[in-house]
């Protein structure tokens, strides 16, 4: 029996299998490394596209894991936790870096005053 994810943040439990699939994904990567490299005389596009198929599958593989379960359960939660964000608007979007910015010139002129005044009084010291 293949045990179910367990979703609102309890872990999935561990398969045995875990580690031949991982093998597997890396076996398809280093497939995908070298035919690219073997191939190089074929065109780029069938390059690409081997490259690409054997990625998806890599990542299918992956995802059959129990990281690969507990990455999709994450991302399944952040979808929601995003949906749940209070968003500014753009009124507050555009006060807000008015804020940012004219703080930023203020820094940026303090800053320009004082390097010229160090710069006016090792001048002075130097001669």
């Amino acid at each position: 029996m293949k045990p179910s994810p367990v979703k609102h943040g309890a872990e999935v439990q561990p398969s045995r299998h875990d580690g031949l699939k991982w093998a597997a994904v890396v076996a398809l990567l280093v497939v995908a490394i070298v035919g690219n490299t073997y191939f190089a005389d074929l065109a780029l596009l069938y390059r690409v596209l081997g490259v690409v198929v054997l990625c998806i599958m890599a990542g299918a593989v992956a995802l059959t894991t129990t990281k690969g379960r507990n990455l999709v359960i994450l991302a399944q939660e952040a979808k929601k936790e995003i949906q749940r964000v209070v968003w500014p608007t753009r009124p507050e979007t555009v006060q807000t870096t008015a804020i940012v910015l004219a703080a930023v010139f203020v820094v940026g002129l303090a800053l320009w005053l004082i390097d010229t005044l160090l710069s006016w009084a090792m001048s002075g010291v130097i001669g």
